[in-house]
């Protein structure tokens, strides 16, 4: 029999990342504990603060009582008590585990459980401070990995004034959302901007030398055995869900903390959202599904009806710059990759900086990218997300033009 009632102790949330910050702005007295020392901030904007255009404060996210630099270590469910590192414990009616994601270290020669000075990951803030304090223009950086996190690090470091070189394994930056015309586009406005792009580049380790103070990196050793001399490295290789709290408390764990159409993990009593969340065997690893989980899980936590069904995401990516005329809008949703059978069309306006293309399969719409304008964007993506039949009178070409969507 369990000691506490659902209604004698509060919801508590662990992790205040976006969606933890979300989910507490919506659902009173939740006690949120965070490892940060900062307040809860929007994590889509690391880039501008490692650019210098945004202070931390100007992404901070609206106001939430959080339990800063507190780390959550063990969940009792059967007393349903959380332990912290600061020995205090919380009770619990309700467990959210927000816990997000941590940066995927690749195994690397030379990179070891302490990184080497001059070698960084970047997934928060105090990331992006780390990197903005030791940038310096003529620094030599390699970002190794070309996702929508290493495209944003390697403009960002750009713009500092640092030499930049981008090494990405596939055959084309951000591959996950962009098709090869697209991200050649992208390729192009990168290296107009003095960004060094390497595709089909395989990093095999660190050259560090050793310095007083420990490690230092001096370069980035690729397959070939050539070198990318480094000031500083950059690590943009992905990230894995962190669900070591959960898989220690006995949860279903499978990539990420497996949760239900409620957000219920296997325990009745524990919720899971965000990064860490696994949902119909899906993984997101975005910001726009994670609002979406928390906006359905206030709802649960209510007491009303509310179901999350999955999340037709959009990526989004400004690349901005103090010159508007070097900036790029990038959006992608759905599969941008043509399969057999498929309808493909695709507009390219040179002069406008334009690029679009949307991918059509058994009379719907089945995804696409823009690059340049973005005027048809929202159009395209209701169109996309209502996963409804095209009305046969329906003009392709209009969907694709600025007043498409209109």
């Amino acid at each position: 029999m369990r000691k506490k009632t659902e209604s004698a102790a509060p919801v508590v949330v662990i992790g205040a990342g976006m969606a933890g910050a979300r989910l507490a702005a919506r659902v009173p007295g939740v006690t949120v504990v965070g490892e940060e020392r900062h307040a809860p901030y929007n994590r889509v904007l690391l880039a501008d603060v490692l650019a210098g255009r945004y202070a931390p404060d100007v992404i901070a996210l609206p106001a939430t009582e959080v339990r800063r630099g507190v780390r959550a270590v063990r969940i009792d469910r059967a007393d349903r008590l959380v332990h912290c590192d600061d020995g205090s414990v919380l009770h619990y009616g309700r467990l959210v585990l927000a816990t997000g994601s941590n940066p995927l270290l690749p195994p690397l020669r030379g990179l070891g459980a302490t990184l080497p000075d001059g070698v960084h990951p970047f997934r928060t803030l105090d990331d992006a401070l780390a990197l903005r304090a030791a940038v310096r223009p003529g620094a030599r950086a390699v970002v190794i990995g070309g996702g929508l996190l290493g495209v944003s690090a390697a403009r960002a470091l750009a713009e500092c004034g640092a030499q930049v070189v981008l090494a990405q394994q596939s055959e084309h930056l951000m591959e996950r959302q962009l098709d090869p015309e697209a991200a050649a586009l992208l390729r192009v406005h990168l290296e107009a901007l003095g960004v060094e792009v390497h595709t089909e580049c395989r990093v095999r380790g660190l050259r560090c030398t050793t310095t007083a103070t420990g490690e230092s990196v001096r370069a980035v050793q690729l397959s070939d055995g050539y070198e990318l001399a480094a000031d500083l490295t950059v690590l943009a290789c992905g990230v894995r869900p962190r669900t070591g709290l959960a898989r220690a408390a006995g949860l279903d764990v499978r990539k990420g903390i497996v949760v239900d159409d409620e957000l219920r993990t296997s325990d009745p009593y524990i919720h899971a959202l965000g990064d860490c969340a696994e949902h119909r065997s899906t993984l997101y690893g975005l910001a726009g599904p994670a609002l979406e989980q928390a906006d359905v899980l206030a709802e649960v936590l209510a007491g009303r009806p509310a179901r999350y069904e999955g999340t037709r995401a959009l990526t989004r990516l400004t690349l901005r710059s103090p010159d508007p005329v070097h900036a790029l809008d990038l959006a992608a949703f759905g599969e941008a990759r043509p399969l057999p059978g498929d309808d493909v069309i695709r507009l390219s306006d040179a002069t406008r900086g334009a690029y679009r293309t949307v991918v059509l399969r058994e009379g719907r719409l089945a995804g696409g990218v823009l690059l340049g304008d973005l005027g048809a964007v929202a159009g395209l993506a209701r169109t996309w997300q209502d996963d409804e039949p095209l009305p046969p009178a329906m003009s392709l070409l209009h969907l694709l033009t600025d007043d498409g969507g209109h």
